[in-house]
């Protein structure tokens, strides 16, 4: 697989997304299982594996993984999100000591001694970002860490962050049923020479066709509180889901293919990061890097992104709240 740049770090073109493996959709994937489909992202080219300290045993399930082969990969975890006790709601804490305390933590679970990509996973509006900088700033130069990222920023965030150390990657959601960020963020992202890593790509799995008003999700599956997996937006948005199946049956690839390689062509600056359980979908998703578009195929899939509307937010109203908030400035 080819590689492309976040801030000064080199990844492959693909990144894969761990938290299915434990959290958010459905049953904890079995361990020999979880570390399978890690070791074979790896073979498929992949060295950009994401995960954090939220989503369950997933830092333990990663580090046990690529532990053989850890100098040929680049590791991304987070920090700033807690849960106090099991089934209570995530709190925020960037707090210099707990962001220390977190690196510390995820370092020996991971079974490495650098982070490779250190995000902060939701701001958190009682900790200036200056302090959240530079607390990263210190780990990145007693070398436990090695770039530093954020997790659904603010714009002005952005900026204040990257002015105290330059960050390397911002971690969103993007995909062709989610196009917010073309407006500000990228614009942004372009003029500071900082790296996009969609995650969600797939749209949480319904831009790969196989969902649709009739599915079903099992209770401990985040989807059933999203907006956007009500039954009637569901209905609504197979619309989008028709065309751009015309458009992959003509080229002989799968919608997933379709979706991944538009957001490749969006930027060279862009790695997704799609996540999967099974193995086939593993192949057929990282499969989508070697799909070219045409000029042709890239407007005529634009044309219809901008004649579809898409019913329903990403997000439901509290976990929406935590989206871009911006850190308020210390005396004000």
């Amino acid at each position: 697989m080819k590689t492309r740049q976040l801030g000064g770090l080199e990844v492959s073109a693909m990144g894969f997304g761990c938290m299915g493996l434990s959290h958010s959709f459905g049953p904890e994937t079995p361990r020999v299982d979880a570390i399978k489909v890690i070791r074979r992202a790896y073979e498929l080219g992949v060295t950009l594996f994401d995960t954090a300290v939220v989503y369950g045993n997933n830092e333990e399930l990663v580090g046990e993984a690529l532990e053989p082969m850890r100098d040929k990969v680049a590791i991304a975890t987070k920090f700033g999100l807690t849960v106090p006790k099991p089934g209570e709601p995530q709190l925020t804490d960037s707090r210099p000591d707990e962001i220390r305390k977190s690196v510390d933590a995820s370092l020996k679970r991971l079974r490495t001694d650098v982070i490779d990509l250190l995000y902060q996973h939701r701001v958190d509006p009682n900790v200036p970002i200056e302090d959240v900088a530079g607390t990263v700033k210190d780990l990145i130069a007693i070398g436990k860490v090695r770039y530093f990222g954020l997790s659904e920023p603010g714009l002005q965030t952005i900026r204040r962050a990257h002015a105290v150390l330059p960050l390397a990657a911002i971690e969103s959601e993007y995909s062709m049923w989610w196009r917010e960020p073309e407006q500000h963020l990228l614009p942004l992202l372009d003029e500071l020479g900082i790296g996009f890593v969609p995650f969600s790509p797939l749209g949480k799995g319904f831009l790969t066709g196989t969902i649709d008003e009739s599915t079903t999700f099992g209770s401990d599956d985040v989807r059933n509180i999203v907006p956007r997996f009500t039954t009637a937006a569901r209905r609504a948005n197979q619309s989008l889901i028709a065309v751009l199946r015309q458009i992959a049956e003509g080229k002989r690839v799968s919608l997933a293919q379709i979706a991944l390689a538009w957001l490749l062509a969006q930027r060279p600056s862009i790695v997704p990061i799609p996540g999967t359980t099974k193995l086939h979908r593993l192949e057929e998703n990282f499969g989508a890097a070697a799909v070219e578009l045409s000029d042709a195929e890239r407007a005529q899939i634009d044309a219809v992104l901008a004649t579809t509307a898409i019913e329903g937010h990403r997000y439901p109203p509290h976990l929406q709240a935590r989206v871009g908030r911006e850190t308020v400035q210390q005396g004000q």
